[in-house]
């Protein structure tokens, strides 16, 4: 498959970059630290998702909130099967994308699967400093905005093939 992405600058304009199909693990913090059953914030998935929609039509994006969206609920067993489940995930995609604006155990664990699997894990945070997100990471942005404008001018792009030509 070709994924072509059109970029702003003129000069950058139908680069091509080959892929198979692309697989995104879409982690991120859910309840970190909580102590009961909540969830942070969750509006980073949407915004997320449209930008990969946008700039890599032809990608899978698995989104584990999307189809858990009351996890909060499951009975123990159910639990430890989604989580189990996940984890085995990311050690399957392509791409494990993960967003840690403050430290999550869940999206850590996932970030090492994806990690000891050969798979490019790419990290949306602020915590610059932490090794599990530091070490475990091939990408890293500090924020959001940040990730968008790697998207759009196809350096994400571009070192995702880096990383998967590494892999060979």
């Amino acid at each position: 498959m070709r994924l072509t992405l059109t970029l702003a600058k003129p000069q950058l304009r139908n680069l091509t970059v080959k892929f198979d199909t692309m697989r995104f693990f879409l982690a991120g913090i859910m309840q970190g630290s909580h102590r009961g059953a909540l969830l942070h914030k969750q509006d980073y998935r949407g915004r997320i998702k449209s930008l990969l929609a946008e700039h890599f039509p032809d990608a899978e994006v698995y989104d584990p909130l999307a189809d858990h969206a009351d996890s909060l609920e499951y009975g123990e067993a159910k639990g430890r099967d989604v989580f189990f489940h996940h984890n085995a995930l990311c050690r399957e995609v392509d791409v494990v994308l993960a967003v840690v604006p403050e430290a999550s155990m869940g999206t850590a664990i996932e970030m090492w699967e994806a990690y000891q699997a050969g798979r490019a894990v790419v990290a949306i945070s602020p915590l610059v400093h932490n090794w599990a997100v530091k070490f475990l990471s091939h990408e890293m942005y500090e924020d959001i905005e940040q990730f968008e404008q790697a998207v759009v001018d196809g350096s994400l792009a571009r070192r995702l093939k880096e990383i998967g030509d590494n892999r060979r």
